[in-house]
Formats: C-alpha cells, structure tokens, sequence
C-alpha cells in the first residue's frame, strides 16, 4: 500500500491565519484540527500559550499540514503550490487575495498552457501559481506540488523524478517537457515535467537563471508510514544530509526537506503530550517503540 504523502508548510506565528485564507479561497477546502502551545502538554520556549502549534486542513481535497515553528526558515518559490480552477470568477478572487502584501511571479494573463494563468507569492511567502483549467490534467487534483530546481541543483529535475519514483510505489514519469536552450535555459533539461508519487501527482522544472532561491525546510512533504520498517526504509532511501536529521526530519541529495513519521504520531501525541513530544525531540529517525513506551 502506498503512504500517504501531505505538503508541510512553516509559518513564524501567522499558520492559523495563512489555512483560514486558503481554505475560504480555494474551492473543496476544509479546516481541521488545531493542536496549540501551552496546551495539553505542548511547551516550546519562545511561543506563547495559546498559539496554534500545528493546523490540519485539506485543500482542494488535499490533505495539507501548517505549522508556527518560529522565524528561522522562509519559504521560497522553490516549492509552490499550483491550483488549477474551473470557474474563472474564483481565480479571480483568489489571485487578489494571495497578491494582497505579496511578490508578483508572473503576470495573470494568457499564456500557451493556459487561457489564464498567474505565478505569485502571498505575505507570508507561500508561493502559488493559479490556472485555469480542468483538474482532470493533474490527476484529478486541485492543488499540485511544483519542485524547480535553481542555483547548484538546476538540471537535476528528471534525476530528481528518477529518485522518487524509484523509492514510491505508485509513481511514474506521465510526461517531460524540454528546454530548447532559449532565454538563457540550458537546453535538455526539464522546462516542465509531471510525475506520480504514491499515486498523487507533482510536477517539477529545471531553471539556470540567477533565481537567488532554493529549497528551505519551510516547504516539505512528510511520509505517513504505517509500520518501523516503512519508516526506515524511506529514511534510508531519502536522507543525504546527516547533519539535517531532527524530529523524523531529513534532507535528500536534493536540499528537499521531508518528514518520515508513523501515521499513529497524532494518536501518541494526544495521549501523552508532553511525553510524546520530549522523546520525539530527541531522536533523528522516529522510532516507534520508543515514541509508545513514552506516551505510556
């Protein structure tokens, strides 16, 4: 069975705020479970009582985490999200609402792949890119991951692809896209491509210009696993940056940041907060068994 894969996005303070806009802006959201600092057990120094720690909400259907983790990583366009409507009056709105305080990408306008499509990132830094369309072209999903690969790691998208669906079940190549070498690109490498992982759709790009961005930890995907050996087979599938391991947190050869956790953690977690969070604290790969013995 495939795991589930879900976008993790970090805030500073503002992660309650940031999944009440989206959720009222794009079409089939939903708010879900708030768990708060002080509260239960959960105490982080420098965030106040009260303060949402972490926000569960789906998007578009799809199941999406937040965090306030504080002001120590920024997320980039490196990572964007690219939602796909179907009634023009609700882009419209959304695109207003994002580029409110935010950084213009690419303007709203027609463009090749798309009768009307915009690239933006909002306030907070969350980078969006909103299209016109039929969600049937992106699996039948409303929200889509985009990986671009910048700076020392542009030209690695297809090797990128490559790696990942080697590692999922349920994923392949659907269709590549190449630069022609114009506009400062190298030609060959990927101009737009898409994939599946564990049966969700992604899509990625290779960019050489001077972008001055990459990946953060502010942007990742955390595998839902159902057992220890799934756990440690994607940590050790995944992880290439020893020094970057806290919390069930990894890095792979690509900079992308991922969290490989037991999907029982929210279960662990409620029943033994404090107990729970202090020995998840300690470790670099999440061990079940000692995360039980802890909320016990």
């Amino acid at each position: 069975m495939a795991p589930r894969i879900v976008p993790h996005l970090w805030f500073d303070a503002t992660a309650e705020e940031a999944v009440a806009q989206y959720v009222d802006l794009v079409p089939g959201s939903a708010p879900g479970k708030v768990t708060r600092y002080g509260k239960a057990g959960f105490h982080v120094h420098g965030q106040p009582e009260g303060r949402a720690m972490t926000v569960e909400f789906h998007l578009g259907g799809q199941r999406m985490l937040a965090l306030n983790g504080g002001p120590h990583v920024r997320p980039t366009p490196a990572v964007s999200y690219f939602l796909t409507f179907e009634d023009r009056a609700a882009l419209d709105r959304a695109w207003a609402a994002l580029g409110e305080g935010g950084r213009l990408r690419m303007p709203l306008d027609a463009y090749p792949w798309s009768g009307r499509y915009g690239w933006i990132d909002d306030r907070r830094g969350v980078s969006w890119q909103l299209a016109l369309g039929d969600p049937a072209q992106t699996g039948g999903q409303v929200v889509t991951p985009m990986l671009l690969f910048t700076g020392d790691m542009a030209g690695q998208a297809e090797a990128a692809m490559a790696h990942y669906t080697a590692i999922f079940p349920g994923s392949g190549i659907e269709g590549v896209l190449r630069h022609d070498g114009s506009g400062g690109e190298v030609a060959g490498t990927v101009m737009h491509a898409q994939f599946r992982l564990a049966g969700q759709t992604f899509m990625t790009s290779d960019s050489a210009l001077d972008h001055a961005f990459t990946f953060t930890e502010a942007n990742s995907f955390v595998v839902f696993c159902d057992d220890q050996a799934e756990i440690d087979r994607y940590w050790s599938a995944l992880s290439a940056r020893p020094e970057a391991e806290r919390c069930g947190w990894l890095k792979d050869r690509f900079g992308l940041s991922w969290q490989i956790l037991p999907g029982r953690l929210p279960e662990l977690l409620e029943a033994s907060p404090s107990k729970t969070l202090e020995a998840l604290l300690q470790m670099r790969r999440v061990d079940i068994a000692a995360l039980e013995r802890a909320a016990e």
